[in-house]
């Protein structure tokens, strides 16, 4: 069983839901990363998503598309990204750790070798916004050849047959996209996020984590109410940048990071 399955296992055995931070590697001070992630499973994440660096990150919104620009200015990579995620199973060898990013840097270096250094870093899932369930065989083969699962987005206006077509190649879970539009944008349509829920449930057993828009502890509440998981983002990578701003150190970048997820962890496990 993967990390990830095996750790949607253990939450729904206690009668609770996964929180998944999501930040970019190298953002936003270059050498954050491993001791954030660290921070980051203090403060209750079960999952953590990091973002790999991408000049033209489409698919976020301004706060997460300067968190790409400021990692790249810190001279991160995907390949620095991968020894990132090294380090940290160092010290952590059960918290699972999904990448997200583009499929640029993962063509260029190859999927079998991706894979391979993936595997290797200690990586459990590759979400990439831009290989559509109908392209994703080739990556596919080598992510299964390693262990590896393959997350994929759900959109609030993802037909219903397309939904069998991406849960059909999607192992470890399922990732809704709460709004339409890019990271950060709009507010939460908590009853809309319900009735896709259960449409998606109605294809697939895997568990369901919920993203985009989810901001604080009770926008967190309210979707752990219907998912598996809730997943934060560019809420957490805004805290972190505005203690650098301000003049904080890295140091003070983690602690603000922990105060919004301990925040919300303390909304999610309020349902228990």
């Amino acid at each position: 069983m993967s990390r990830i399955a095996d750790r949607f296992k253990q939450l729904k055995e206690q009668g609770r839901k996964a929180l998944i931070p999501y930040f970019v590697a190298g953002d936003p001070c270059a050498d954050i990363a491993v001791p954030l992630m660290h921070g980051l499973v203090e403060a209750g994440a079960d999952i953590i998503e990091v973002g790999v660096a991408f000049s033209d990150p489409m698919a976020e919104g301004p706060v997460i598309q300067l968190a790409h620009e400021r990692a790249l200015a810190n001279g991160i990579s995907l390949r620095k990204t991968l020894e990132v995620v090294r380090q940290f199973r160092e010290n952590d060898q059960d918290t699972p750790v999904l990448l997200m990013g583009y499929a640029n840097p993962v063509e260029h270096m190859g999927y079998d070798v991706f894979a391979d250094a993936a595997a290797s870093a200690g990586v459990d899932a590759l979400l990439t916004v831009d290989i559509p369930p109908e392209e994703v065989d080739a990556v596919n083969v080598e992510l299964n050849r390693v262990g590896i699962d393959n997350i994929f987005l759900i959109a609030p206006n993802t037909p219903e047959n397309r939904i069998d077509t991406i849960v059909e190649q999607a192992s470890g879970f399922i990732y809704y996209v709460s709004l339409k539009g890019v990271t950060g944008a709009g507010n939460l349509d908590t009853e809309e996020v319900s009735r896709r829920a259960q449409l998606i449930r109605s294809h697939t057993n895997l568990p369901l984590a919920v993203g985009f828009g989810i901001k604080d502890a009770d926008s967190a509440k309210a979707v752990a109410v219907v998912a598996d998981g809730v997943v934060v983002g560019s809420a957490l990578v805004n805290v972190m940048a505005a203690a650098i701003e301000s003049g904080g150190s890295p140091e003070a970048a983690i602690v603000a990071a922990k105060s919004l997820l301990g925040d919300i962890r303390a909304g999610i496990d309020s349902l228990s």
